[in-house]
């Protein structure tokens, strides 16, 4: 029997139009493209809450002024102020996290905080104001977690499912989507290798073999949307995600970008620089314990809530998988990737250039570019 397919954008579009939003994290690369997607389907109206002001600035320029679109200061380690932008919301997307694996490592006080105590404070607000669902954003780091990060978004997810069993009788749905690397996302790979090819190299990977699911933003962002309106309360929604080899990423950038810069691509050197502290060669997104209570669509897995009442999903038929790896997965050739890159607009060179101080010595004038080399 094959897996059914998510809900179309008819279906999302009457799902979310008319509906009061919350976007926690909202200015983020995720939070922003859930906060751009929702805005095309006609909610009443999307509360941004982050705790950046310069993004928020910054995405409030893009959008333009629109009465749809309210901007909040607030951090989800701050219950009362997180209260207060929970009121007479219908749904809420949770974006806002710690997510780089070695700032948790070295800071796990603060990785507790934000990405736990966090969770359970948007839980008590919610539960409080009543609202209808809310969708927290997780990552492939908690499968299996070695490192703080994924330790302690695995706790969110379990306290996201434990809601529904301790909500008494409050209408509020929690539910999880789980995917691996956003593409071109801040902080990660391909803005780093961009810097690092526009200076000529070396390109620093950590090991020749590691592999990572990858997705653009808007494709993971299109489907937590559909995930959004499926749950039914304590499921993990995974995405499916296309898996490469970041070695085999970097050397599709260096043969792509090093002539833009003026470099000869044979002369960019790709270089080894070993596993980070708390990371993994592969990743996994779904463990052989979930793959046991997950059901299958075309798009994605459901991960039933491991205690509590598991909701049914027709259409979905029972995992065809004994666990979803990046080591399992046949990863895209160099020609895939380099077509997802184009696709994606991030084979140009504009995000690497930027005005820095000029260092003493370098001649007249007080800035200069960063990045390319000048005749």
């Amino acid at each position: 029997m094959p897996a059914r397919a998510c809900n179309g954008g008819a279906g999302r579009g009457g799902f979310y139009r008319g509906k009061k939003i919350l976007v926690t994290g909202g200015t983020g690369s995720v939070g922003s493209e859930v906060v751009r997607q929702l805005l095309a389907l006609g909610p009443e109206v999307v509360r941004v809450y982050s705790r950046d002001e310069t993004k928020q600035f910054e995405l409030e320029q893009e959008l333009g002024p629109r009465p749809d679109v309210r901007y909040l200061i607030g951090d989800v380690r701050d219950l009362s102020r997180l209260r207060r932008a929970v009121e007479g919301i219908d749904l809420v997307f949770h974006a806002a996290a710690l997510k780089h694996v070695p700032a948790c490592e070295y800071n796990p006080f603060e990785a507790v905080k934000t990405n736990v105590l966090g969770v359970q404070n948007l839980i008590e607000a919610a539960l409080d104001e009543e609202v209808e669902r809310v969708v927290a954003i997780s990552t492939d780091k908690v499968a299996n977690p070695t490192n703080t990060m994924g330790a302690t978004k695995l706790l969110a997810e379990r306290l996201m499912a434990a809601a529904n069993h301790c909500k008494g009788r409050r209408r509020t749905v929690f539910t999880c989507v789980r995917f691996g690397n956003v593409l071109g996302s801040r902080g990660s790979v391909v803005p780093l290798f961009h810097r690092q090819i526009a200076r000529g190299g070396p390109v620093t990977v950590t090991h020749q073999d590691m592999t990572r699911f990858m997705m653009s933003v808007g494709q993971a962002v299109k489907l937590v949307l559909e995930a959004g309106q499926l749950g039914r309360g304590g499921e993990v929604f995974i995405l499916k995600m296309p898996v490469l080899r970041l070695w085999d990423l970097a050397a599709v950038m260096v043969e792509a970008l090093a002539p833009r810069w003026g470099w000869d691509s044979a002369g960019v050197e790709i270089t080894r620089v070993g596993l980070r502290p708390g990371e993994k060669l592969h990743e996994e997104l779904m463990t052989e314990e979930e793959a046991s209570r997950a059901l299958e669509m075309d798009d994605m897995f459901v991960i039933l809530p491991m205690v509590g009442p598991r909701a049914r999903h027709p259409g979905a038929v029972p995992a065809q998988v004994l666990r979803y790896s990046s080591q399992d997965q046949e990863p895209l050739g160099r020609r895939q990737i380099r077509e997802m890159l184009e696709r994606e607009g991030l084979l140009g060179t504009g995000p690497v250039i930027r005005l820095v101080p000029r260092l003493r010595g370098e001649g007249a004038g007080a800035w200069r570019r960063e990045g390319r080399r000048w005749a």
